[in-house]
């Protein structure tokens, strides 16, 4: 039997999956790291936590092996996406990692507008100047700590850092430097232009390669430390929702896929680099070749979630805290939720926005609450379907993967507010199996990432909406949608009175 691993570096922790070449998940481990949030806005960590955990979590996942280590062919990667990671001419770390969910660079990106024009920017990056990108986070470095730019020979995101790490080879790849604002995402090549327009030299951009394509192997050093074999291939992977997407089988027109983790994402696949969404939504490379996805992003949607058991119901699991969703109607007993904790990304890329609790009143209990939640989470996600569906695709069968896709209840809300067959994955471990499909394919295990994927992914389960629900959440859908421009001011004005 032959064998590959997938290694999901997530925002909270690395999840690492051992499969074979049945596509059956054999063993999976993970380990977590922490957030630095010096202050509000910021989210930082540091690139060797990932480097540590990563080697532990392989070396326990080796010694739980019981076939010959050989077998191991391959490793490829998934990883959070914009994360900056800054690196001088020694290869060191010049400073913690900038991540994704980090809010601090509204100056910059008002800054890109002046400099590049905001329908310019689209037409290179397809993209939105967006506080999570990776080139705001630069500009920020260059504005705030120059002397850290001028010691810079390299940016990298955080898997290709992690990838570094463990085969000395220094790349990046399409599905994850389109994420950066940097990239010609048509052309698929780092844009000169931008870069000139910006202030940022072209030569910190590390070199492009395919998911697919084998970069190395592995270290001596990594191999000792983990016990893998030093013949082990390593390929590039891609970044999180691309190997979401592959992992859901999102592989061809029509396909959608629902991931709800830390973020939310509503992401479909697109064969032509021409489409015109105006910036609305992302649209980027697919760790497929010469194909690409578009997607909207809920910045809090599994966060929102957590932030709430943390909040009002620490003791108790989410199974638990989940259960009560059938005992309160739709519309939470006429209780509204608006998941922008962190700002939002989807529709409205603003962030200072923040959370809304409306409607409530003495006889709300914390089971409306906790239904009032998830029903928030899913009518932002619904946003991202709506412009999809308003730009002319056809979205009637959505894949919902992560933390959506645990509940019955949450899953059949998801078909309701959607308007669409909701199918569960029997086996759902997301961006993680979609690395290893790249490492299997990319060993030439299977003729095409499609075959390959047929093998790795099944459904379970799936879940139809019911006409007088989706009539319901339609009405509700309407008021949830007033609710962010008659908060805007509001939050605008409590903005000064936040801790800093």
């Amino acid at each position: 039997m032959k064998y590959v691993i997938g290694i999901d570096l997530g925002t909270s922790a690395v999840k690492v999956v051992l499969m074979n070449e049945k596509g059956e998940v054999c063993n999976e481990t993970s380990r977590s790291y922490p957030l630095i949030q010096e202050q509000s806005g910021y989210s930082e960590q540091d690139p060797n936590e990932w480097t540590e955990k990563t080697i532990d979590a392989l070396k326990e996942l080796v010694e739980q092996f019981d076939g010959e280590v050989d077998t191991i062919q391959g490793i490829s990667y998934s990883g959070q996406m914009h994360g900056l990671v800054l690196l001088d001419e020694e290869n060191n770390v010049l400073r913690n990692a900038i991540l994704w969910n980090d809010t601090r660079t509204t100056e910059q990106c008002k800054q890109i507008y002046e400099m590049v024009g905001e329908k310019h920017l689209i037409e290179i990056t397809k993209n939105q100047a967006l506080e999570g990108f990776t080139l705001p986070k630069l500009l920020w470095v260059k504005q705030y700590e120059p002397e850290i730019l001028e010691k810079t020979a390299v940016f990298m995101l955080p898997k290709d850092y992690l990838r570094f790490k463990m085969t000395g080879q220094m790349h990046s790849e399409y599905s994850d430097a389109a994420g950066t604002l940097l990239l010609n995402v048509g052309q698929k090549q780092w844009s000169e232009e931008l870069c000139q327009l910006v202030g940022i030299d072209i030569k910190i951009c590390p070199p492009l390669v395919e998911s697919h394509e084998c970069i190395g192997t592995i270290t001596e050093e990594i191999a000792e430390k983990t016990g893998l074999a030093p013949s082990t291939k390593v390929f590039a992977g891609g970044a999180d929702n691309a190997c979401g997407a592959i992992g859901s089988g999102i592989l061809s027109e029509g396909k959608t896929l629902c991931s709800i983790g830390t973020s939310g994402v509503v992401l479909s696949y697109e064969e032509r680099n021409d489409r015109d969404f105006q910036g609305k939504v992302h649209y980027f490379n697919h760790g497929k070749e010469s194909a690409f996805y578009t997607m909207g992003v809920t910045l809090a949607a599994g966060h929102s979630l957590s932030w709430f058991k943390d909040t009002f119901a620490e003791k108790e699991s989410f199974e638990s805290l989940l259960a009560s969703l059938t005992e309160v109607p739709i519309g939470s007993n006429g209780l509204l939720f608006t998941p922008y904790l962190v700002g939002e990304r989807t529709p409205y890329a603003d962030s200072n926005i923040r959370g809304s609790f409306i409607g409530i009143d003495s006889s709300h209990k914390r089971n409306d609450f906790a239904r009032s939640v998830i029903e928030g989470i899913t009518f932002s996600l619904n946003e991202s379907i709506e412009i999809f569906r308003e730009s002319g695709k056809t979205v009637d069968t959505i894949i919902s993967i992560g933390g959506g896709a645990k509940n019955d209840t949450w899953l059949q809300i998801q078909a309701d507010i959607f308007n669409a067959t909701i199918i569960k994955l029997s086996s759902e471990q997301g961006p993680a199996v979609g690395a290893a499909i790249l490492a299997a394919y990319g060993c030439n295990w299977y003729e095409s990432i499609e075959e390959c994927a047929d093998v790795f992914i099944s459904s379970a389960k799936t879940y139809t909406p019911v006409p007088e629900n989706v009539e319901m959440y339609r009405q509700l859908y309407h008021l949830y949608k007033n609710v962010y421009a008659q908060t805007k001011e509001l939050n605008e004005g409590l903005k000064k009175f936040r801790k800093m």
